[in-house]
């Protein structure tokens, strides 16, 4: 998130009328505009075309890593269902497909039961083609990495202490902080994660890794670590970071070893890092197609096996990591979970994946609501999901 933040400060604040529910905003060429934007405050604060573009463009603005495309894609079956008649409720009023669409700004989605796309949308005028920043769903993704390095014995446990994989740490209220505190949010480090302030943590700590470990390790503890529940993108960079250190390599290369490639991706992926040379950030921004989202979404479903039978995850893992953390009964280790079997990778300004496993049914949204959070986008993201859930049982 600090990376987007600073580095990618070239594009411009739009007016805060632009992208309003009934507007069609004006779409942004990549080869004549993006790089002759003006700067502006970051990220957080992009609005209308600019913000478009911007998601749209990541790799153009910033320092990134490849996460390759598989030589033999993994074929995604289509079996298109009528949503004509679909519809959702919020506060007592009907909804239909085209007006969630149009009110949470959606940029792409695409609907698997079954294992088959049964509806796929692109809005804000992107194409099945174009990668689009993930945000925070990209911690999910992260999580795995970690289940992956216990599978591969570079991690022990997630009981591990997180100053054993990054000792610069020692010394610090990390000191009793284990790996699980870190992936359930639950380190009772201090925290503001506010993104409408420009002066919160997640807007003003240092990208350079070194500089935000002395940023992180400077944090009083507030509450005893696994005892209250904080969200904090630091930390998770911190676990991208105890993930690097622990397997020797980057997050980016091991992500295309273990799953990209093995299962199928049919696009190369970028993901974001702390400037040139540094590793990739564990609390943000990987950028990929709708489509490969998708199959990322398949892979989780099939419990973190690959398609001749190799497990890249623990047996348990999954199920691990959408139990409810004794901090929170809405959050597992790095994933939100519903409380009723269902749960999400989620990012800021609309991003998400939505699991039923129960009902072999997953969801993925991009998008580009013109704020960061906000309980109405919210309202119409969780109608939505639970409206297509239900018909498709």
């Amino acid at each position: 998130m600090t990376q987007l933040l600073k580095a990618l400060s070239v594009l411009v604040i739009f007016s805060s009328t632009a992208l309003v529910s009934a507007q069609e905003p004006r779409y942004l060429d990549p080869a004549e505009d993006v790089a002759n934007l003006p700067a502006n405050d970051g990220i957080l604060f992009w609005r209308g075309d600019e913000q478009i573009a911007g998601f749209r463009n990541i790799p153009l603005l910033s320092e990134t890593r490849r996460i390759e495309a598989a030589d033999s894609p993994m074929e995604l079956r289509e079996n298109p269902q009528d949503f004509s008649r679909f519809e959702y409720q919020v506060d007592g009023t009907t909804h239909s497909l085209d007006d969630y669409l149009r009110h949470n700004h959606v940029a792409g989605l695409l609907v698997l039961k079954d294992g088959e796309i049964v509806l796929e949308r692109h809005g804000l005028g992107n194409s099945p083609d174009d990668v689009w920043v993930s945000f925070s769903q990209t911690k999910s993704v992260v999580s795995m990495l970690i289940g992956a390095a216990i599978r591969d014995g570079y991690i022990e446990s997630v009981d591990d202490p997180v100053t054993d994989y990054l000792p610069r740490l020692r010394g610090t209220a990390y000191d009793p902080v284990s790996i699980r505190d870190v992936l359930q949010m639950a380190s009772g480090v201090d925290w503001n994660e506010d993104y409408a302030d420009p002066t919160s943590d997640v807007a003003t700590s240092p990208n350079d890794m070194l500089e935000l470990m002395q940023f992180m390790g400077a944090k009083d503890q507030v509450a005893e670590p696994g005892t209250r529940f904080n969200y904090n993108t630091g930390e998770t960079n911190l676990a991208g970071a105890i993930l690097r250190a622990a397997i020797g390599n980057n997050l980016s290369t091991y992500l295309t070893h273990k799953i990209w490639q093995p299962w199928g991706m049919a696009d190369t992926a970028y993901w974001i890092t702390h400037g040139p040379g540094g590793g990739e950030l564990g609390g943000c921004c990987i950028n990929a197609t709708l489509r490969d989202w998708g199959r990322l979404a398949l892979f989780i479903l099939n419990d973190g096996v690959l398609h001749d039978g190799t497990a890249v995850l623990p047996d348990d893992w999954m199920v691990q990591s959408t139990t409810p953390s004794p901090a929170s009964d809405g959050y597992g280790y790095l994933w939100w979970l519903e409380g009723d079997g269902t749960y999400r990778a989620s990012g800021i300004f609309g991003q998400g994946i939505y699991f039923n496993p129960e009902n072999n049914l997953a969801i993925v949204v991009q998008g580009g609501w013109p704020q960061a959070t906000g309980s109405e986008f919210g309202a119409h993201r969780d109608a939505f999901f639970s409206a297509v859930d239900n018909m498709l049982e």
